[in-house]
Parts: structure tokens; C-alpha cells; sequence
């Protein structure tokens, strides 16, 4: 058996752990992103109910579409009437933390009250 030396090795698992860092970093943010996806889903739903019942009630659709939204979201809306029904299609932009994905889209569909 080889002579070491004591101490030789001090250090060596702290270096093992920096080179993973990187890794838990990036599931970490990846986490966050599905997070945001699944947030902004939430929200697009939640507007494009919001702007069918207003519209559904000949209100604007599009005022009630944007104040659903939290602060910081993008959205657009935009309906179709369809006999004695009106469908808002609501779409919110994700966030981006680490990758841009595009945008979350949602639709709603209630009866025309007037």
C-alpha cells in the first residue's frame, strides 16, 4: 500500500460539490419555469371566463379579460358569438426564467343574457 500523506485528500468532496451546483441550478430554474407555465394557464382561464361573462352580459369583454390578469402578465382576448353563445379565448404570455415558451392560451364559452 502507497505511503500518503495525511490531509492529502481535505478539500476534494467541497470541489465534488461545486461541479454539481450547476446542475441543481438548472432543475432548480426548470422547476420555476413549470411553475410560471402553470401559472399563466391559471390566469388565461381565469380571464377568459371573466371576458365571457362579460360579454355574455353585452359588457366588454375585453376590459373584464384585463383586469382578471395579475399584474406583470400580458393578455389578449378576443370573442366570437355564436347563436345564443359567446366564446372568449383569452392568451397570456409565460413568463420567462430560463426559456421563452411562448404563451399560454385558454377559451370560455357562456350564454348570451340579453
Amino acid at each position: 500500500m502507497p505511503y500518503r500523506r495525511p490531509g492529502r485528500d481535505r478539500g476534494q468532496v467541497a470541489i465534488e460539490y461545486l461541479g454539481f451546483i450547476p446542475v441543481l441550478l438548472i432543475v432548480g430554474l426548470a422547476g420555476i419555469q413549470l411553475g410560471a407555465v402553470a401559472y399563466a394557464a391559471e390566469q388565461a382561464g381565469t380571464a377568459a371566463r371573466a371576458g365571457a361573462r362579460a360579454a355574455s352580459l353585452d359588457q366588454s369583454y375585453a376590459q373584464a379579460c384585463a383586469d382578471a390578469v395579475s399584474g406583470g402578465l400580458t393578455v389578449s382576448c378576443s370573442s366570437a358569438e355564436g347563436g345564443d353563445s359567446v366564446t372568449v379565448t383569452a392568451t397570456v404570455h409565460i413568463p420567462t426564467v430560463v426559456w421563452d415558451l411562448g404563451s399560454a392560451t385558454k377559451s370560455a364559452t357562456m350564454p348570451l343574457d340579453h
